[in-house]
């Protein structure tokens, strides 16, 4: 037994050894992962932001820019959404609103919605949802222009009984066989215009040093 004492300290000490050396190699390449994974989600959100804001029309930070602001009532969510604040030689140039037309077919519907400081859509885009394969996901940039019908509206672009679909009397299409995705989107970014219209100070107020 004595002779083994020192053959079990040895392997002991090698396990020991290799778990140790195991464990800064995981955390390691943790670290190295985390942080191209956080690299490579803030580009595909950067690509998203310059869809809708170009990249020639501000000069700040425009991930990092940012607010968080909460009104279920315009903004379709009690918690805190991400508003991005593009901005030229420190002035105002667009806010990009992260809102949710909570009343789809299917549910949810996430949308941004960029708004140039003057009031008027630079564009929207959904950005997840649960609509029916083939019908409300329409909505989609990829799978058809109707989302491009809102660039360059304003409030008063359609006046407020414009701002439904068609079949409700309004001035947006309508896709066939499905006519509540887009009217719970419509209805999304005219709120979404309405909360702008009514907190565009304080939404740029603060200023960041990025």
């Amino acid at each position: 037994m004595q002779a083994l004492k020192p053959t079990l300290w040895r392997t002991t000490s090698r396990l020991t050894l290799f778990a140790f050396v195991g464990a800064i190699l995981i955390v390691g390449s943790y670290h190295s992962t985390r942080q191209q994974i956080v690299h490579n989600e803030k580009m595909t959100l950067l690509q998203t932001l310059n869809g809708l804001i170009p990249p020639s029309s501000y000069d700040n930070d425009l991930v990092n820019d940012s607010i968080e602001m909460e009104n279920r009532a315009f903004l379709g969510s009690a918690k805190p959404m991400t508003i991005y604040r593009a901005r030229k030689q420190k002035q105002a140039v667009a806010a990009i609103i992260n809102s949710i037309a909570p009343d789809g077919y299917s549910g949810n519907i996430y949308l941004v919605v960029a708004v140039n400081y003057d009031g008027t859509l630079a564009g929207v885009r959904v950005l997840s949802h649960q609509e029916t394969p083939g019908l409300g996901d329409y909505v989609e940039e990829r799978r058809s222009k109707w989302i491009l019908g809102f660039n360059q509206r304003a409030l008063n672009n359609p006046e407020e009984a414009g701002w439904k679909v068609k079949r409700d009397g309004g001035v947006f299409d309508q896709f066939t066989g499905a006519t509540i995705t887009p009217r719970a989107v419509v209805k999304a970014v005219y709120k979404t215009l309405l909360f702008y219209q009514q907190y565009r100070d304080a939404i740029f107020v603060e200023q960041v040093s990025h």
